[in-house]
């Protein structure tokens, strides 16, 4: 069966969250567990038997760390990747009709949609037998998994048949508790979902056609109606039509919109490794650094072997780490280098940035609760009754920080060069 699968990967309005570190790299790009955060995606995508293209969509301009990436994931993976620009953001559902011949090149019979800013197992080949199942030409599945009450609030909301597991209602962020079900942001459409998105569109233009001024006077008319929300647009008036399934999925789920959340998504990444690529996680060996738990490192990475990392470290392209150094629960960026005695807990050390001796580099976690099976992690606001929230420690690209300080739960932005030790502090 033809299939194709499009990962949504945004634009730079989008990651603000993810500052600094969106500033060198598109968010999509960002490494989590040691690959590109999208190369998850296409992985999962490239498995699938039938999978012909993948497309990528989004409204960042023809960038060459993105076209890099796409010529070397299309030699790994053996498929043909492609990148399609918006002319502006078009939301979740306006880029896809948008380009909607595009997908139906080559005679796709389904095709999966993936939002780029979500970690996941991708049960993508089970949510093709569930569909094979339940639906058929004309029905359409969202991944759903389940949340606590008070969290759920913040995501879209699925209310389903408990036999069926069709979807009768569907609500985006509501106020008061729905369901428990949330949407993954993974979903198996059928051509058909385009006259329902079609649909939105002519009525947006209708609107549009009666009252022209609404909505900023500056952008064109054409381009209002185009944009299209898949959840609050389509899935809201689909549900109960018996054409919109939820298939349940036990496996790890989590979004990644701050950076602190980056750290987390790695953990579930590397913990997967074991299973799915265990050539990627570093081994004790005699003579090497000491190795906790699961740790990528990069082959080009110079590590002494009096160092002790793990758990949850990756480390990219050309890192040095000096001799005593600690590192846990951290991402280190390609060329950083952490001289000796350096101990970095919770933290994010941004490309070419440098640790001096003796130096303390520290955050504090935003992790789910640990003791709540459904808990997800909180898009957590950077300030809280005035004050800077205690967030993971974020060093952006070319930092320097001396020998013999303490930077705790602070946002060093790039090409800073410090001199003394900070604490809850944005170092602009």
């Amino acid at each position: 069966m033809p299939l194709k699968a499009v990962i949504l990967i945004g634009g730079p309005q989008k990651g603000t969250r993810f500052r600094p570190l969106s500033f060198e790299v598109p968010k999509p790009l960002f490494p989590v567990a040691g690959v590109p955060m999208v190369q998850h995606h296409i992985e999962a995508c490239a498995k699938v038997p039938g999978m012909k293209e993948i497309l990528l969509m989004g409204f960042y301009q023809p960038h060459e760390a993105l076209s890099r990436f796409l010529v070397s994931a299309q030699q790994e993976f053996k498929i043909p990747i492609r990148y399609l620009q918006e002319y502006a953001a078009l939301g979740t559902g306006g880029g896809i009709y948008h380009f909607r011949d595009q997908i139906l090149s080559g005679g796709a019979e389904a095709f999966f949609v993936l939002n780029a800013d979500v970690c996941s197992e991708f049960p993508l080949q089970e949510m093709l037998e569930f569909w094979q199942q339940h639906g058929d030409m004309h029905s359409f599945v969202i991944l759903g998994t389940t949340a606590n009450r008070t969290q759920a609030l913040n995501y879209g909301c699925i209310v389903a048949n408990a036999d069926t597991q069709e979807v009768q209602h569907y609500v985006e962020k509501p106020s008061t508790f729905v369901s428990e079900i949330i949407n993954c942001g993974i979903y198996l459409f059928t051509p058909a979902i385009f006259q329902h998105i079609g649909e939105v569109f002519q009525r947006n233009q209708q609107e549009l056609a009666l009252c022209p001024y609404l909505g900023e006077e500056s952008s064109n008319g054409w381009q209002r109606a185009e944009v299209i929300r898949l959840e609050q647009d389509v899935f809201t008036a689909l549900a109960g039509s018996g054409k919109l399934y939820v298939y349940k999925t036990d496996g790890f789920w989590s979004q990644i919109k701050s950076a602190g959340s980056a750290i987390y998504a790695s953990r579930l990444y590397l913990n997967q490794y074991s299973k799915s690529h265990p050539e990627r996680l570093a081994q004790n060996k005699p003579g090497g650094p000491v190795i906790r738990g699961n740790v990528y490192i990069h082959p080009t990475a110079s590590i002494d072997n009096t160092a002790v990392l793990g758990p949850n470290v990756s480390i990219g392209e050309g890192v040095t780490v000096g001799a005593g150094v600690r590192v846990r629960e951290s991402i280190v960026l390609h060329g950083a280098s952490l001289h000796d005695h350096t101990c970095v807990l919770n933290t994010i050390v941004g490309w070419d940035s440098t640790i001096g001796r003796w130096a303390r580099v520290e955050g504090t976690p935003s992790d789910p609760n640990p003791n709540d099976p459904y808990a997800k992690i909180d898009s957590e606001t950077l300030f809280r009754d005035g004050r800077l929230t205690p967030s993971i420690t974020i060093l952006g690209c070319s930092v320097t920080i001396p020998a013999e300080v303490v930077i705790l739960n602070s946002i060093v932005l790039p090409h800073k060069e410090l001199s003394r030790s900070y604490k809850n502090q944005i170092i602009l």
